[in-house]
């Protein structure tokens, strides 16, 4: 993950001094929280990188909404965690918005060419599907398709149907995720749904 430079020992280390964690169990929460953000650093760097438009903005959103996470709901049950963190990395986006006092939904392409040729790791990885060049050419196609047509939805429709779809989360963790009602989670994410279908056409998978 380009630009979060923080390592597990880094966490860990926040933790243990902030907390005076030394018990067997609490250090067994430590490697569990590490773990955590370790898998969820990438998908969040994406969804507020596409929220921003910009690259450095999201690095500052998701490693803010990370340290907030630890500092404030490390002793919170595991299974709390992703909605929390979620919770936490949207109100930082809402800030970010109101500071910038940015509305337009037109950031354009997520990244230069240059950039995925050096800096995206999901476009750089090796195809885990054996796919030849050109199938992966369309498949990069495609999403940089659907990334463009998620940056112009409306912000809360942005919301829902990247935690729905992209983190899997359901419609009670996304209200939470979201500080908002079910029914409201179900409306945004039933407009983000018919605003994609439209926009991408062909595409939609």
């Amino acid at each position: 993950m380009p630009g979060i430079e923080k390592s597990p020992d880094d966490w860990k280390y926040l933790l243990v001094e902030s907390q005076g964690l030394q018990r067997k169990h609490d250090l067994d929460q430590v490697e569990q929280l590490d773990a955590f953000l370790a898998n969820v650093q990438g998908r969040a760097y994406r969804i507020a990188q596409i929220a921003t438009g910009s690259k450095e903005d999201a690095l500052d959103v998701v490693q803010d909404a990370m340290f907030k996470l630890v500092e404030k709901y490390s002793e919170r049950p595991a299974s709390e965690w992703q909605p929390l963190f979620y919770r936490i990395l949207q109100s930082r986006i809402n800030d970010w918005y109101r500071r910038t006092s940015v509305r337009s939904r037109h950031h354009g392409s997520l990244a230069s060419a240059s950039d995925e040729q050096h800096d995206d790791p999901i476009q750089n990885r090796k195809d885990p599907h054996g796919r030849s060049p050109d199938e992966q050419l369309q498949t990069r196609s495609s999403m940089e398709k659907l990334q463009t047509a998620l940056e112009k939805l409306p912000l809360r429709q942005q919301q829902a149907f990247l935690l729905r779809a992209w983190e899997g989360m359901d419609i009670k963790q996304t209200a939470v995720a979201m500080s908002c009602a079910e029914g409201s989670v179900k409306t945004h994410y039933s407009r983000a749904i018919h605003s994609l279908r439209e926009a991408l056409g062909d595409y939609w998978p």
